[in-house]
């Protein structure tokens, strides 16, 4: 499992790097993820367990394309104040991988076995790799690229208007419009400390969130059979899914990011309470839907980051596939944290949980107050200078 995230780690950057000087963009990301799920298919068909090894290192290069990159091209198209929203949307797919992937997998898992010859395993990475694959190719023909780049659903009024929006939620900053400033995003990004401490924050608040990977796992304590585990799997997933849509949009509508984020966080604290303090069946149940609500915090700290990198889009580029490499590499050893020894209880696991949700918290926090500071002294200068309102970050 954990050799996926070699190739998830080290891709993100220069993928996102290349992403961001593409006039293309949308084939770059269709491709790959084609290529996703003919790797999916292949781990499937996989013999030895060194060709599956190849297999899934290989995978995790072509994943590490999607998400930074997703994220970065809604970034270029959707105003400060509307990205939260857009991005609940993005994640939606996540909610709704979670929720149905468990039901399909439930029914491949009882259903398939032995069909073709092949095994029940193996069926569950063909469905899902051909299915990926379709996806890929109508993504061809749905996703949009960069609005600096021209398209046939665009009049030039509309393309024009597209890039005036943007412009404009700069207040005044203007945008990196030179190959100097390009080649410098990388150097930028690693120099800024603040892109380093929100990915750090980032990197902690996934280990709180590692329970995801363990989901089945969790939902078996309570002495089901797999396939009635499965199908318990979906109903948190699926109310995450619209909690999400509701704090994000909220998020945007406000302005605010730090208290959107401790929201859902807090509530994921009180699900891992719960399940610390009893193995009751309906206890342990009511617990999933708590810890599912914090979620959404993860892309809401990587939706905080893009807000606050407003000037370069090659910067940006790099800052969000830093902090999102990072918590990917830190996923690996976050799996440690839930040892089967520790089951079915996993006292010990839910603490740490509960220790990382809180660093990331205070973490957060102090980065909410940098910017509260920031805002203040540009405010201060516009008074004493007699200037216009300009560009105020998010927090």
């Amino acid at each position: 499992m954990g050799v996926l995230y070699i190739g998830y780690g080290l891709m993100q950057i220069p993928s996102n790097i290349y992403l961001n000087r593409l006039k293309r963009p949308s084939l770059y990301l269709s491709c790959c993820v084609f290529l996703w799920g003919i790797l999916s298919i292949g781990t499937g068909a996989a013999q030895s367990f060194h060709t599956a090894l190849v297999s899934r290192i290989l995978l995790g290069f072509s994943e590490a394309v999607y998400y930074p990159g997703a994220l970065l091209m809604v970034s270029r198209w959707y105003k400060r104040d509307e990205l939260g929203s857009r991005m609940a949307y993005f994640i939606c797919g996540v909610s709704l991988a979670n929720a149905f992937g468990f039901l399909i997998a439930s029914g491949v898992l009882a259903t398939m076995d032995g069909k073709l010859g092949y095994q029940a395993w193996r069926w569950l990475f063909f469905c899902e790799g051909g299915l990926t694959c379709v996806i890929a190719a109508a993504a061809l023909y749905v996703v949009p690229d960069f609005p600096t780049t021209p398209a046939f659903w665009l009049t030039g009024e509309e393309q024009a208007l597209a890039q005036k929006r943007m412009e404009e939620d700069l207040n005044g900053i203007s945008r990196d419009s030179s190959s100097v400033v390009e080649e410098s995003g990388l150097v930028e990004a690693l120099t800024d400390w603040k892109v380093w401490w929100l990915a750090i924050a980032l990197s902690v608040l996934t280990i709180a969130l590692s329970f995801t990977f363990f989901f089945p796992t969790l939902a078996a304590a309570m002495g089901y059979s797999p396939t009635i585990t499965l199908l318990l799997c979906a109903p948190p997933w699926v109310v995450g899914l619209l909690t999400s849509l509701f704090v994000m949009g909220h998020s945007d509508r406000t302005r605010d990011r730090f208290w959107h984020i401790v929201g859902p966080v807090s509530i994921g604290i009180i699900g891992f309470a719960m399940a610390l303090a009893s193995m009751n069946t309906l206890t342990r149940y009511l617990s999933l839907f708590f810890m599912t609500q914090s979620m959404v915090s993860y892309t809401l700290v990587l939706t905080w980051l893009s807000n606050s990198i407003p000037e370069s889009s090659s910067k940006r580029a790099v800052g969000i596939a830093l902090a999102h490499s990072l918590a990917s590499i830190v996923n690996v050893g976050a799996s440690y944290a839930w040892p089967a020894a520790w089951g079915p209880s996993y006292t010990n696991s839910f603490l740490i949980c509960i220790l990382a949700a809180l660093v990331s918290i205070y973490m957060l926090w102090v980065y909410r107050l940098h910017l509260i500071n920031l805002n203040k002294k540009e405010e201060m200068n516009e008074h004493v200078l007699d200037l216009p309102t300009g560009f105020r970050y998010v927090t």
